[in-house]
Formats: C-alpha cells, sequence, structure tokens
C-alpha cells in the first residue's frame, strides 16, 4: 500500500505525497540555519575589533615604528575580516600590542637569540572565512619583513591565528556572543535611522 497523500489548499490541483512534505520542512529548516549563520557571520563581521600581540626582540625593529607597525597590522586584520570601511567603533577598539623583548629571551631549539618574530592574532568567532586567514597570513608576513628591513625575517614570521570562544568576546564588562552582538546591531541599526532622520 502506498503512503497517504494530502492536497495543499493553496495549490487545488496539486498533490503531495506526505514524504515528500517532510523532506520539504527538513529542507527548509538547512535553508533557515543557513541564513541564521549568514545572519550571525555578518553581525561579527560588523563589530569585529581584533587584538594583535607581536612578540619580537627589542632591536628587530627600528627605533619609532611601533606606531607604524600597529596600524599596518590593524589595517591588515580589518581587510581580512572584510571591514572595508572601518568607523569609529573598529579604530577604537582595535588594538596592537608590540612586545619589543630582550634579544636573549626568544630562542629556538637550534639557535640562542634567535632572530624570530610571533605574531597572534585573536578575532571573535567566525570573523575570517579560510580566504581571508590566508590573505591575512600573507599580509603580516610582509608587513613584518618590510617594517624590519630585512626581506629574509619572512622566513623567521610565525602568525597565529587565534578565534576567541563563543560568548568570549569581552568589551566594556560585557561577554559578547551572538546575542550581544545582535542587540549590537540593533542598537547601531537605531541610531543609523535616527541620524538619517535628522539629516
Amino acid at each position: 500500500m502506498s503512503p497517504p497523500s494530502i492536497t495543499i489548499s493553496d495549490r487545488p490541483s496539486g498533490r503531495i505525497n506526505k514524504w515528500d512534505l517532510v523532506s520539504f520542512h527538513e529542507l527548509r529548516e538547512q535553508v533557515f540555519r543557513r541564513l541564521m549563520y549568514i545572519s550571525n557571520l555578518a553581525l561579527v563581521r560588523l563589530f569585529t575589533v581584533p587584538m594583535i600581540d607581536v612578540y619580537a626582540p627589542a632591536d628587530l625593529f627600528p627605533a619609532g615604528t611601533d606606531g607604524r607597525l600597529g596600524k599596518e597590522l590593524t589595517m591588515a586584520v580589518l581587510r581580512a575580516e572584510g571591514v572595508a570601511t572601518p568607523g569609529p567603533f573598529h579604530l577604537n577598539n582595535t588594538a596592537a600590542f608590540i612586545h619589543r623583548m630582550d634579544p636573549h629571551a626568544v630562542h629556538t631549539a637550534a639557535t640562542d637569540s634567535a632572530r624570530t618574530v610571533r605574531v597572534q592574532v585573536i578575532t571573535p568567532p567566525a570573523a575570517l572565512t579560510r580566504e581571508g586567514q590566508k590573505q591575512l597570513v600573507k599580509e603580516i608576513t610582509e608587513i613584518i619583513a618590510r617594517i624590519s628591513g630585512d626581506p629574509t625575517q619572512a622566513t623567521r614570521t610565525w602568525v597565529i591565528l587565534t578565534e576567541a570562544a563563543e560568548g568570549g568576546w569581552g568589551l566594556s564588562g560585557t561577554a559578547f556572543g551572538r546575542q550581544e552582538f545582535a542587540a549590537l546591531a540593533a542598537k547601531a541599526a537605531a541610531a543609523r535611522q535616527v541620524s538619517e532622520q535628522l539629516a
């Protein structure tokens, strides 16, 4: 015996097998989950404020270049995250920490006082796509080599990309997760609407 079928009210001439209807609902759920993922990803990128740490021998970069290094690295990360036009929120909250270490404090298994650089970038969850990761590692390595004045520095530069745990991105005393990012987006949208009305 074949499974019973039902008639859809808005398509009186068409009949759908109930098992097909189940498949349709599963597909709808998959589409809904995908749209929610894309929405959350957009929210994260809208408010992404990465943290950057550079660990290097103190004499690796010329004196007075910390500001330039921090700015170039910051802009590279924001570009990789898809932030085409950084606003005050991005620029005021993205930070680069330049740790100039005693040259004798950096070692590898093969070399004492090694000229090795470690750059760690911490982002909110899902802030970087795979292409963004590739782009960022390439740009950071180029920036380190260029500012150090040594093209071979690229071979001694490690870039570590780290995502904060869901809900583990803290700012102003708030641990930001999807819910908090959504609230932040709603607040920004409301402020933008007021601004447009006043213009």
